[in-house]
């Protein structure tokens, strides 16, 4: 079973101390949000039977509040029972306390997947006056308008900076952990191996103020035969009749494939291996090497994102790392698709710049940012224009920085605190449409704005 609550309004909400004013913040934002769009998506995921699912508005809206309060899913509970804005804002009809606990969170974010978020973004999007209209009869191809850019970042995982001696030593306790349980459930006696040993070689490194390359070799060739004859010890009781569960299963997994990329990584005296694991408790996690100035590597998810109009559309999310400019004839497909013209100007990094790229901007007639390929000319300057246009180009570009930026200070996604690849994506994809509703509201207040000095300028005028 499930109810529909998208259509609420302000009026139909039952508030026993007053009426709610239309001017909060919060009233203003519900009305932008594109509700029938997340309900339909939402929907599809039930079925007629068992106990009725919360709404779509009811998980979105509570996302949305979070993402935007920067708050714990304790205290998200504890300012929806407190606040009746934030009530009408998730669809409840009236006063009362809040309908979901924290465990119902998690679900909320599984709900969302990153399909479901990207036609919710697209959705959010206000409709340009020349949207693409279908006409089977006109045949002739558009000018080009609009501008697009491109750009990607990473949004790191709330995970501890890896180090080869502190991922073995886990891995090496997590083994230590599955014999014990192994042992205990075939009532057989735990086989000797040597736990405080181990746990003094890798405390002999981790307290060390100076850690010479042959130090760290030794602590970790001595943490990898810890490990191997450990995962020794569990092949030995599986084979006498213990089953591991599915959970132990799944970390025996993770662990032997960590074991087997660091003993490569050894071996070869290489710091770096295809899918390299990062975190035991998430797995999925990749370095991404940015090159920054803060952090020349990123632990987390690699968003790519369009920006048209000052509204963000995701490209590609992943935690494997990607050439973003791969995605670029995607982009401009999609562009295409949704306005009916290719844009006039491309705004984007040097990597996008390739001799393809090129070639099938100049194809299009779109003017691709950039300096040219090659070695520039010894005795040619910049002409005045040219300059200019460098310079306005580079500042419309600070857009989609600006778009990370607030991402990431206002809004979490600097340290993106999901435990599931699913949930983080989702974290991630909440944060962009809030980013797109905001947007919205900041245009509705500007052309408020306009509109009442229109209507009092004439009057002023009259006076003077």
């Amino acid at each position: 079973m499930y109810k529909d609550n998208s259509q609420l309004r302000i009026e139909d909400y039952v508030f026993p101390y007053g009426k709610l004013d239309p001017e909060n913040d919060w009233v203003k934002l519900a009305a932008l949000v594109p509700w029938d769009v997340a309900e339909e998506r939402y929907a599809a995921q039930f079925v007629n039977n068992g106990h009725p699912a919360h709404p779509a508005r009811m998980a979105l809206g509570a996302l949305l509040i979070q993402r935007r309060l920067k708050c714990s899913d304790q205290w998200l509970v504890k300012h929806i029972g407190e606040n009746p804005y934030l009530q009408y804002f998730i669809g409840m009809k009236e006063y009362g306390p809040c309908p979901f606990g924290t465990s119902t969170l998690v679900a909320f974010r599984k709900r969302f997947s990153v399909e479901d978020l990207a036609a919710i973004l697209e959705a959010s999007v206000p409709k340009r006056e020349t949207e693409k209209k279908d006409d089977p009869n006109d045949r002739n191809d558009p000018p080009n308008s609009g501008t697009l850019i491109l750009d990607a970042t990473c949004c790191p995982a709330d995970i501890a900076y890896p180090q080869d001696i502190d991922l073995l030593n886990q891995a090496r306790e997590k083994v230590e952990r599955t014999v014990d349980e192994l042992c205990e459930t075939a009532g057989q006696k735990k086989p000797r191996m040597y736990r405080k040993r181990a746990r003094k070689d890798y405390l002999r490194l981790s307290k060390s103020r100076k850690r010479s390359a042959k130090a760290i070799r030794s602590a970790v060739r001595k943490q990898l035969q810890y490990i191997r004859r450990d995962i020794g010890y569990v092949a030995g009781l599986v084979q006498n009749g213990a089953k591991l569960s599915s959970k132990q299963a799944d970390r025996l997994n993770v662990v032997t494939t960590v074991y087997e990329q660091q003993n490569i990584m050894y071996e070869s005296g290489s710091h770096s291996i295809p899918q390299r694991i990062v975190s035991l408790a998430q797995p999925w996690v990749r370095p991404i090497v940015r090159g920054k100035a803060h952090a020349n590597t990123e632990f987390g998810a690699k968003l790519h994102i369009s920006l048209a109009d000052g509204y963000a559309r995701i490209e590609r999310l992943d935690f494997e790392p990607f050439n973003e400019s791969e995605d670029l004839w995607r982009a401009v497909a999609r562009y295409r698709e949704r306005y009916g013209c290719y844009p006039e100007r491309i705004l984007a990094d040097k990597i996008y710049r390739s001799r393809q790229t090129l070639a099938f901007c100049k194809e299009h007639e779109i003017r691709m940012s950039g300096p040219a390929l090659g070695k520039p000319p010894k005795n040619r300057t910049l002409s005045r224009q040219e300059k200019k246009q460098e310079y306005q180009d580079n500042c419309a570009r600070n857009a989609v920085e600006g778009v990370f930026g607030t991402g990431k200070t206002a809004y979490g996604l600097a340290r993106v605190p999901a435990r599931l690849k699913e949930t983080a994506f989702c974290v991630i994809g909440i944060a962009l449409l809030l980013l797109n509703l905001t947007r919205s509201l900041r245009a509705a207040l500007v052309l408020f704005c306009l509109l009442l000095v229109a209507a009092i300028l004439p009057g002023l005028r009259s006076r003077a």
